[in-house]
């Protein structure tokens, strides 16, 4: 079976400074893949390599068969990348709504459908419904929680109907039971069939969702296996953990 995502001998610097060296990972459709690393340990660097921000140097990204490489990153989201943001930035000055009917409209055109606006509010209201937040669609986003903000985060990029979706700290400063909430989301999100890739600093979470953990530290990949053999290697201790 062919891998959605293959990473192949990734590489990038920035100036003399090594951002990533020889990064390597392939990844099935429908996994939960953690993805940890001490701050400046290329995480970010690495997902914007992949989603088309950033250029590699070296090695390859291919996804859902297809080489990315020269691909822009709208190319990629509409091929079936998607991710979120640490921090949100929703239009405030637009409702909930519109707020999902603005990317919802791009993933259509994508496909180079016909559409109209009878036929795409149903659909926005849709993805508000997945996220809890159909009951606040005429709202602003300035009225929401924080955790109701990493909501809308996610049902934007759910928006474009990902294969692959790469959520960015998307638990960051929220409490026990939100932190759990966001989780609950994730993996109903999974269980449609979606690739999802966690990017966390907050290790019961990423033990409770992930399959899989891969580890990089300095630019390299250190580890990657099942999550309790992962925390168990002494590299992993050492240069994550503390221990």
């Amino acid at each position: 079976m062919t891998a959605l995502l293959e990473i192949d001998n990734l590489g990038k610097r920035f100036g003399g400074f090594v951002a990533l060296e020889n990064i390597s990972i392939s990844m099935e459709a429908g996994e939960r893949v953690g993805l940890i690393g001490p701050n400046g340990s290329g995480k970010s660097t690495l997902v914007n390599c992949i989603c088309g921000t950033l250029k590699n140097e070296a090695g390859s990204v291919r996804f859902d068969g297809a080489r990315l490489d020269g691909r822009t990153a709208h190319q990629r989201t509409r091929a079936g990348l998607s991710r979120t943001f640490q921090l949100p930035r929703p239009f405030l000055s637009l409702t909930l709504l519109d707020n999902m009917r603005i990317p919802l409209l791009y993933a259509v055109a994508a496909r180079g459908a016909r559409h109209s606006g009878h036929e795409i509010e149903p659909r926005c209201l849709d993805l508000l419904r997945v996220v809890g937040l159909d009951g606040k669609a005429r709202q602003l986003p300035g009225a929401l929680t924080q955790v109701e903000m990493r909501k809308l985060e996610l049902a934007r990029a759910m928006a474009a109907e990902p294969k692959l979706l790469i959520a960015d700290e998307s638990m960051a400063g929220l409490t026990h039971s939100e932190v759990e909430d966001i989780l609950a989301l994730l993996k109903r999100l999974n269980a449609q069939g979606i690739t999802v890739v966690l990017i966390e600093h907050i290790m019961r979470a990423v033990m409770s969702f992930s399959q899989r953990l891969i580890v990089l530290v300095s630019g390299r990949k250190i580890a990657d296996g099942a999550p309790d053999e992962v925390v168990r290697n002494p590299e992993v201790e050492r240069a994550y953990l503390g221990q």
